[in-house]
C-alpha cells in the first residue's frame, strides 16, 4: 500500500507522516510530498520515499501521485489561491488513479460562513465531481493558534473578537493523528468527520495560561472591526487580519464549536487537553 502525503514540508503535513510511521506504516509505503524537498532529508534517511509536489505545478503532482493507492491531501495555506491549486491536486489525483483521499478541510464546511470556509467547500464539491473515493477532515482551530501567540499574551494579554463563544481546538498533532488513522485504515470512504477538542473560551484560555505561567493574563473583547484593526497595527496585511477578525466573529457565533466525539473515535483516546498543550508552550518557552 502506498500512501502519499501532501503539504509534509509544513507543520501538520509533516505531523501525519510520523503519525503514519508510529502506527507501522512501513516507511518504504509512505510518500512525503511538498514543495521543498530538502527539508524531508531525515525522513528520506529513514526509509520514507520524498517527492517534489506544488500545487502550482500539474505535472509535477501526477508524478508525486503516480502509483499511490491513498492520499492524505493537506489544505494548502496560500488563502485566495486554494480553489485551483486543490482543484490541481484532485485532478492528479483522479489522473493517476488514486483509490482513496482525505481531505483537511474545516468545520461544517457545508453551513459555514467563515471567510476561510469557501475555498473548502468548493473543494469537497469538486471531490465529489471527480468521483474518487473520499472522506473529509473536517478540523476545527488549532490550539497552536493561541500556543504560537504565548509572548504575546504574556506581554499584552489576550485580545479577540470572540465574545463568550467556545472554539473547539485541538492540536496539530492530534488532527495529524486521526488523519494518518483515516488515509491507513479501510472503511472510511464516504465519511464526514467534524473535528476537535474540547472546547474553551477565550476567557478560559486566559485562566489557563495564567495558571501555567504564575501571570495575571486577562481577555479583552472587541469589536471585530477593532480588533482587525489591531491585527493591522500589530504587522498583519489587512486581507490576513480580515480573515482572522472573521475567524473570532465565527468562534463567537458557535461556528468553530464541534459536537460528537469523531476526533477521540478516530484517535482511540481523549484529545491532549488545552492545559497540557498551554504547560508545553510555556516549558518551551523557558527553555
Amino acid at each position: 500500500m502506498s500512501i502519499v502525503v501532501t503539504g509534509a514540508t509544513g507543520q501538520l503535513g509533516r505531523l501525519a507522516v510520523e503519525a503514519l510511521l508510529e502506527r507501522g506504516v512501513p516507511a518504504a509505503e509512505v510518500v512525503a510530498a511538498g514543495r521543498r524537498t530538502e527539508v524531508l532529508a531525515d525522513l528520506a534517511a529513514r526509509g520514507v520515499v520524498v517527492r517534489h509536489a506544488d500545487y502550482d505545478d500539474v505535472t509535477s503532482l501526477k508524478a508525486a501521485f503516480d502509483g499511490a493507492e491513498r492520499l492524505l491531501l493537506v489544505s494548502g495555506s496560500e488563502v485566495g489561491q486554494r480553489v485551483r491549486q486543490h482543484g490541481n491536486a484532485v485532478a492528479a489525483a483522479q489522473a493517476a488513479g488514486v483509490g482513496f483521499v482525505a481531505y483537511t478541510s474545516i468545520v461544517r464546511a457545508d453551513t459555514s460562513t467563515l471567510l476561510l470556509a469557501e475555498e473548502h467547500r468548493v473543494t469537497e464539491q469538486l471531490l465529489a465531481a471527480a468521483g474518487v473515493p473520499h472522506a473529509l477532515l473536517r478540523n476545527s482551530w488549532y490550539v497552536e493558534n493561541y500556543t504560537g501567540q504565548l509572548p504575546v499574551h504574556l506581554a499584552h494579554g489576550i485580545a479577540g473578537a470572540a465574545g463568550n463563544g467556545a472554539v473547539s481546538a485541538a492540536t496539530r498533532a492530534d488532527y495529524a493523528a486521526a488523519a494518518a488513522a483515516v488515509v491507513a485504515t479501510d472503511g472510511h470512504a464516504g465519511a464526514v468527520y467534524e473535528l476537535g477538542g474540547a472546547p474553551f473560551t477565550m476567557t478560559e484560555l486566559a485562566e489557563v495560561v495564567s495558571a501555567a505561567t504564575g501571570r495575571t493574563v486577562t481577555y479583552t473583547d472587541l469589536p471585530v472591526e477593532q480588533y482587525q484593526q489591531v491585527l493591522v497595527a500589530a504587522g498583519l496585511p489587512a486581507p490576513v487580519a480580515a480573515v482572522f477578525a472573521d475567524g473570532d466573529r465565527g468562534v463567537a457565533a458557535g461556528e468553530l464549536l464541534v459536537e460528537g466525539n469523531d476526533l477521540v473515535r478516530l484517535l482511540g483516546r481523549e484529545p491532549t487537553s488545552l492545559a497540557e498543550a498551554v504547560a508545553v508552550a510555556v516549558a518551551g518557552l523557558r527553555a
